[in-house]
């Protein structure tokens, strides 16, 4: 298992050009917990996700790694123990599977160092993981959205960090697949103690997998605690103007949000 690391943020605020996204946000992510973020289109998620791996410079306030921003930790050095999976990459014209997926290799790559066979291992076993072993050989450019996925998230787990942040990882991904990714996601966590930070939209898939939910509304901190705490018909109304109806999910134990359209709701019992 590894060590736990802290990663907090605090009064941070984020924005492109003349408008700002995240304001005078405050979190904590659990150490060697999988912490889901959801909420509405254009809330911050994945703004806030490209600040934390410096992607993106606050405007104020800080994200702290291990109590230092990681603003001033140089890029390889932060690379070794976070990585970001960030919402619809873009491969190089050409590149091989198996090339792409090494290159998550490189953050513990020293100058003049050779390949290893500890990065053989790497890429293997991250290969094997997303059922993408078969596919080494293939130009990404060639694999269908579903394929490109799982190897984009085979590159980011044989990047082996302490701490793995995933943009919408099931995006592309039919419902079968979407289980195995997560499912995986769980297994690292448990094994490794990897810390997991994952952007879901779907809330239900973010309430059964994770341990921490934090619920975002117009780049502020709604709500954040475990699942039965944030999921909840009153958090569901303020951050997606969705009613709704929250039961226990008979599989997990889980809160399961049932969605409740116009003709819905206070509808009358039909006989």
């Amino acid at each position: 298992m590894t060590a736990g690391h802290t990663l907090n943020v605090e009064q941070l605020s984020l924005g492109y050009r003349d408008r700002t996204v995240i304001e005078a946000l405050d979190l904590t992510v659990p150490p060697g917990r999988i912490t889901a973020i959801v909420g509405a289109n254009a809330c911050g998620k994945s703004t806030l996700l490209r600040s934390m791996t410096r992607l993106l410079a606050p405007r104020a306030g800080h994200v702290l790694l291990d109590g230092k921003a990681v603003h001033k930790i140089p890029p390889k050095e932060l690379a070794r123990t976070l990585g970001l999976l960030p919402q619809s990459p873009i491969a190089p014209e050409g590149i091989t599977v198996a090339d792409l997926v090494s290159r998550g290799r490189h953050p513990h790559q020293r100058v003049l160092a050779r390949w290893s066979r500890e990065d053989d291992r790497a890429v293997a076993a991250a290969l094997d993981a997303t059922s993408t072993a078969e596919l080494a050989d293939r130009s990404v450019d060639e694999l269908s959205g579903g394929q490109r996925q799982r190897v984009w998230i085979a590159m980011a787990l044989a990047q082996q960090t302490d701490v793995l942040l995933l943009d919408e990882p099931t995006t592309f991904l039919d419902v079968s697949h979407q289980v195995e990714v997560l499912d995986l996601l769980t297994d690292l966590n448990a094994t490794r103690g990897t810390t997991i930070v994952m952007v879901l939209h779907d809330l239900n898939m973010a309430a059964r997998y994770a341990d921490h939910l934090i619920a975002l509304a117009e780049g502020r901190l709604h709500a954040a605690g475990e699942p039965a705490q944030v999921l909840t018909e009153d958090t569901v109304r303020a951050v997606f103007g969705l009613d709704s109806r929250i039961i226990t999910d008979p599989t997990s134990d889980k809160p399961l949000m049932l969605p409740l359209g116009r003709h819905h709701v206070n509808t009358p019992d039909r006989p």
